[in-house]
C-alpha cells in the first residue's frame, strides 16, 4: 500500500481525492516534477524544485511551499514506501473552483499531491549495459511554451505516440526552420569529432534538469569541447554519437535514426566518458 501526500497529509494512495472541477483535470492546469532517487538520495534535487517554482510562477500558481518544505515532503514520502530506487512526482494545480471558467479564479488554494514510485537502478557506464534506443523524426507540432513543464502534455504524447507507432522509442523533433528542439520527453545531444553539442534552451523545448546537470559536470570535470548551438537534420544524421537524456534515462545512446545507423551502430567512447563523469559527480549538484 502507497503513501501518498495531498494538499498537507500523508495518506494511502487510496484515500487521496481530488475534485473533478479541479482544473488541473479541467484545463492540465498546473507543473509537475519527476525527481529520482537512488538508495535515498535525490539527483539534483534543488535544480528540480527550482524549475518547479519558476513554471508555477509563469503560471501564477503559488502553493506556499519552499525549498525546505519540499525536502520534507519528499524525504517522508521516500521513508513511508518501500525501495532503494524511488523517484517522487509531484504536481501542483491551480486548485479547485465552483464552476469551469477560462479565466484565473481569484481566492482559491492551489491543489499539490506526490507520490513516490519504484525505478529502475540507476545507469552504469559500461557498454555492454546501457539501455540503447532507436528513434524517429518528425515536425514539432506543441505549443509555444514548451519551457514550461507543464501538466498539460498532449502534444508530447501524440509526438510519443508518433513514434511509438513508427516501432521506436523515441522521436526526434525539428522546428519550421529544420533545426532539432527535442524528444517528445528527453533532451539530445550529438556528437562529432569529439564535440558534444545540444541546442540553446528556449521557448521551444523544456530546460531539463539532466541536461543541466550534464553540461555542468562535463564542463567542470573534462576538457571535452561543449556547444549550445542550432542542430540542423543534417547534423543529426552525420553524427557519431547521438544521447537522449531525462531524469530516469540519465544518458541514453540513440544507435538508429529513421534506420540510419549513428555512427559505428555501437555504443560509443564519448558516451562512456561522460556517463563514467555524471555516475560520480551527479549528487554534487
Amino acid at each position: 500500500m502507497s503513501i501518498v501526500y495531498l494538499n498537507g497529509d500523508f495518506m494511502p494512495a487510496e484515500q487521496a481525492k481530488i475534485s473533478p472541477m479541479d482544473r488541473g483535470f479541467l484545463f492540465g492546469d498546473g507543473i509537475y516534477e519527476v525527481i529520482p532517487s537512488y538508495n535515498g538520495r535525490f539527483v539534483g534535487f534543488a535544480p528540480h524544485i527550482a524549475r518547479l517554482q519558476d513554471g508555477l510562477a509563469q503560471l501564477s500558481i503559488d502553493p506556499a511551499l519552499n525549498l525546505a518544505d519540499w525536502q520534507a515532503i519528499c524525504k517522508q514520502l521516500l521513508a513511508d514506501n518501500a525501495g532503494d530506487n524511488l523517484a517522487v512526482y509531484i504536481q501542483v494545480s491551480r486548485g479547485t473552483d465552483s464552476k469551469r471558467n477560462h479565466a484565473f479564479p481569484a481566492n482559491i488554494k492551489a491543489t499539490v499531491f506526490a507520490y513516490a514510485f519504484a525505478i529502475a537502478p540507476e545507469p552504469v557506464a559500461d557498454k555492454s549495459k546501457a539501455t540503447t534506443y532507436n528513434v524517429v523524426t518528425g515536425q514539432d507540432l506543441r505549443w509555444q511554451r514548451c519551457h514550461i513543464k507543464s501538466t498539460s502534455l498532449l502534444g508530447n504524447v501524440l509526438h510519443y505516440q508518433q513514434g511509438y507507432a513508427s516501432g521506436a522509442q523515441e522521436i526526434l523533433l525539428f522546428d519550421s526552420n529544420g533545426n532539432l528542439t527535442e524528444g517528445a520527453a528527453v533532451n539530445v545531444f550529438v556528437v562529432k569529432n569529439g564535440v558534444i553539442a545540444t541546442p540553446p534552451l528556449s521557448n521551444k523545448l523544456l530546460p531539463g534538469i539532466t541536461r543541466l546537470l550534464l553540461l555542468t559536470i562535463l564542463r567542470k570535470h573534462s576538457s571535452i569541447t561543449i556547444e549550445e548551438r542550432d542542430i540542423s537534420e543534417q547534423d543529426v544524421f552525420a553524427a557519431d554519437e547521438i544521447w537522449l537524456t531525462s531524469s530516469s534515462k540519465e544518458i541514453a545512446p540513440v544507435l538508429k535514426v529513421n534506420e540510419h545507423t549513428v555512427g559505428t551502430g555501437e555504443v560509443g567512447d564519448v558516451w562512456l566518458a561522460a556517463q563514467k563523469l555524471f555516475s560520480r559527480h551527479k549528487y554534487d549538484e
